[in-house]
């Protein structure tokens, strides 16, 4: 097999995509006819000259197409930001999770949750912790560790998106595309090995079964110690689609993914004295390892996982008219058993008092104690979707009209657990010494702790949303679109406590506490307009809106229970360049979001006021370069500047300039981040590739005093050996530096980035 961008006797090993696409394209148009011509040898054919495109998206770090608009759309067609990340990005990285995935993204920080994708920050905004995290554009709740190996791209919608999506998207939205089958026989297998004992497989068997139809299997096995926190995770996706390419295709699908991982739930902020910095005071301590100071219990872990169920239908009507309909359903669960790293505040231990605020602690030469606190988070939920999506284009009244329509509904239903002791038992909770060169507590097994139901929320949901790409004049586009949503939850507490000292007589375990609900009905609004003067650029204005509702966490307290939803605003000047003939393609984007009427606390705040009175705002810049400078030479490349994130009504009560009040920064919002990747095809069998991912300085959520995170650069390398057509090995070194950062942040803690990885894949394709 060769490119086009290499001679013809160069080997490549391509991704299977990229053989799905080019087989995707025998099906042809609808109705298409295909003609046999036998030709005598003194005939001579007139030449057919075939136009299409060298490379897709499948075997590109660049990206044509989105689906995340609901349909296949070319990228120069959306009025609105879109990052992907393609296959050949993702295998070129070694990117095995959803979460290092979005961190080849400009623009985008994570919060230090209770695990999974709980909290993803995009242009300072809550993005993951309201379920803003899709799988075929069918939503994908997000409270469990995501895995990529039945996934061949992640895309990434800037801003505001409720008028698509619903409730949520006020940052953005993530759609995880699925690897569908094709018809053609190919299989590809994946192993990799490296350092923290790390083994990894990967299969993807494709099997044509039909003239129309297709099978294909993706599977994945992951094992690791990585120094204690571990990963060991399985995952099966079996696929069958059949009518590909006619009036009438259909596909069903399954996913299966189970973690039964470790978990670094984080490191407490630590001050350094001048003397032991030797620069700025307020800072991690940059001295700790994080391949030895690893503080959690032995006993800590994080369980879970999810099992899915897809059924899908296309109609192609005879005008060109496209009807999508899909429903899927879905559980989810997780047992997350997980300790909370503090020093230890008693002022009689054996060393002194230690007397710092909550979370934050001098290390001045003199030996602390940390203890370990549990932080469990038990729950499960069950969920169906379903959607049903409309395109086609009309030629009313003389303008060409490129309309989207559709319909959803969604039942979710959620479950949160308490775990508690049983009667009599209690734990052995040791504080110990927290030095320079790590320790570890010899914390106590929280399998003890007994399960029980705490909560329940049931939440339905109907949305009908249109939308209209007009072609108004040459080169002219505008895009309008409304939505209609419907929300109701509803949410339960349970009795978990037996009787203690404190509560001598609680109401009996089970018994319901409360009982709380409520209902929302909005509007979402879309607009866009689109400058197209040539093939190669692309310039837009638009406007969206979005909402949260006060369930999206699946809870209500007494507040919010009476809250309406929050309202955000999103506007982006924008434009997309391609250069050097289509092979590389750059994207500029000038956005301003606003949250206009924000309830009085952060998402991750106890504070118990539920106004919607705040108000939030943030500005910036964001560049991406995608594609190919020269035919051996390819780059991904995405930077975001945010000199604005500002809070501009905080809390009643709060001081101005302090923690959340207004005028101080909005926490988690960098005002540089950016991502590089590059490689270069030096010979036709070597390549060899290298990237940076930074991030200037931040703070976590709620602002905590003197607590700011440093920035940091980190850096990858990366050399492919190409074989033959059918094997190839991979040497990925990730984190070159060995750079120990604060990855993932909260007030009292933070996580650490992974460190150093040095891995080998052996790539077969049969």
């Amino acid at each position: 097999m060769s490119t086009p961008f290499l001679p013809p006797a160069a080997p490549r090993l391509l991704p299977l995509g990229a053989l799905a696409a080019g087989f995707g394209l025998l099906a042809g148009p609808v109705g298409a006819q295909t003609a046999v011509v036998a030709a005598a040898p003194s005939v001579t054919l007139t030449p057919v000259v075939v136009n299409g495109k060298a490379e897709t998206d499948a075997n590109s770090v660049r990206a044509t197409t989105s689906t995340i608009g609901k349909g296949t759309q070319d990228l120069r067609d959306i009025p609105q930001s879109v990052t992907v990340i393609t296959e050949k990005l993702m295998e070129d990285r070694r990117i095995d999770t959803l979460k290092e995935a979005l961190h080849q993204t400009a623009g985008v920080s994570f919060l230090a949750a209770e695990g999974g994708e709980e909290d993803i920050r995009l242009r300072g905004f809550s993005l993951a912790a309201s379920g803003d995290i899709y799988a075929d554009s069918l939503r994908d709740p997000a409270f469990y560790e995501r895995d990529t190996f039945s996934f061949d791209r992640i895309e990434l919608l800037r801003g505001s998106a409720s008028m698509l999506f619903g409730r949520g998207s006020t940052g953005g939205v993530v759609n995880q595309v699925s690897k569908m089958p094709f018809l053609a026989n190919a299989s590809q297998v994946d192993f990799t090995a490296g350092t923290g004992s790390f083994m990894r497989f990967t299969g993807d068997f494709n099997l044509k079964t039909g003239d129309t139809s297709a099978l294909r299997i993706n599977t994945m096995v992951t094992q690791a110690t990585n120094d204690g926190n571990k990963l060991d995770k399985q995952g099966l996706a079996p696929s069958f689609r059949w009518g590909i390419g006619t009036n009438d295709e259909f596909h069903v699908s399954g996913y299966y993914l189970r973690n039964n991982n470790g978990i670094n739930y984080g490191l407490p902020w630590v001050k350094q004295t001048q003397a032991q910095s030797g620069a700025n005071a307020s800072s991690i301590d940059t001295r700790l390892d994080p391949n030895h100071a690893y503080y959690q219990a032995a006993s800590d872990y994080n369980a879970g996982g999810a099992a899915l169920a897809t059924a899908g239908w296309t109609h192609r009507f005879a005008d060109g008219g496209e009807l999508q309909s899909a429903i899927r359903h879905g559980r989810y669960d997780r047992d997350q058993r997980a300790g909370t790293i503090r020093f230890y505040t008693n002022a009689n231990a054996a060393n002194g008092p230690i007397v710092a605020a909550p979370g934050l602690d001098t290390v001045n030469g003199a030996t602390r104690l940390v203890e370990n606190g549990p932080n469990n988070k038990v729950q499960d939920m069950t969920t169906t979707y379903a959607q049903s999506d409309y395109s086609n284009q009309f030629g009313w009244f003389g303008l060409t009209h490129n309309v989207l329509t559709g319909v959803d509904a969604a039942h979710e239903v959620f479950h949160g657990y308490a775990t508690v002791l049983p009667a009599g038992v209690v734990l052995n909770k040791n504080a110990v010494p927290f030095t320079l060169d790590g320790g570890n507590p010899n914390s106590v097994d929280e399998s003890l702790r007994l399960k029980r139901q705490a909560s329940a929320f049931d939440a339905k949901a109907l949305g009908v949303y249109f939308q209209d790409l007009v072609e108004v004049a040459p080169h002219w586009k505008l895009l309008g679109g409304l939505r209609w949503d419907y929300f109701k939850g509803s949410y339960q507490t349970f009795q978990t406590a037996e009787p203690t000292t404190a509560v001598p007589n609680p109401p009996p375990v089970g018994t319901q506490l409360a009982d709380r609900g409520r209902s929302d009905k909005l509007w979402s609004k879309r607009f866009g307009v689109l400058y197209q003067p040539t093939d190669e650029t692309s310039f837009h204005f638009s406007y969206g809106t979005s909402f949260n509702t006060s369930g999206d966490t699946y809870q209500y307290d007494a507040q919010t229970a009476n809250t309406p939803p929050e309202g955000s605003e999103n506007y982006e000047l924008g434009g997309k360049v391609d250069w050097f003939g289509g092979k590389l393609s750059t994207r500029v984007a000038a956005f301003y979001s606003i949250k206009t009427n924000e309830r009085n606390r952060d998402p991750d705040s106890a504070a118990t006021a539920a106004l919607l009175s705040g108000k939030r705002h943030a500005a910036g810049l964001e560049l991406e370069a995608a594609g190919r400078i020269t035919p051996a030479w390819e780059v991904f490349a995405s930077y975001a500047w945010t000199p604005v994130a500002k809070i501009d009504i905080g809390a009643p009560g709060s001081v101005a300039g302090v923690g959340e009040g207004a005028g101080t920064r909005s926490s988690l919002t960098p005002r540089h981040s950016g991502t590089f990747w590059t490689t270069y095809q030096f010979t036709p069998a070597l390549r060899l590739g290298g990237g940076l991912n930074a991030r200037s300085s931040q703070t976590p959520n709620r602002n905590p005093a003197g607590i700011v995170a440093p920035k940091f650069v980190t850096g990858d390398l990366m050399a492919e050996y190409t074989l033959s057509d059918a094997v190839a090995f991979k040497l990925n070194v990730n984190n070159v530096a060995n750079k120990f950062y604060a990855d993932a942040l909260y007030s009292g803690h933070y996580i650490p980035g992974a460190g150093r990885s040095i891995q080998v894949t052996m790539t077969t394709r049969f």
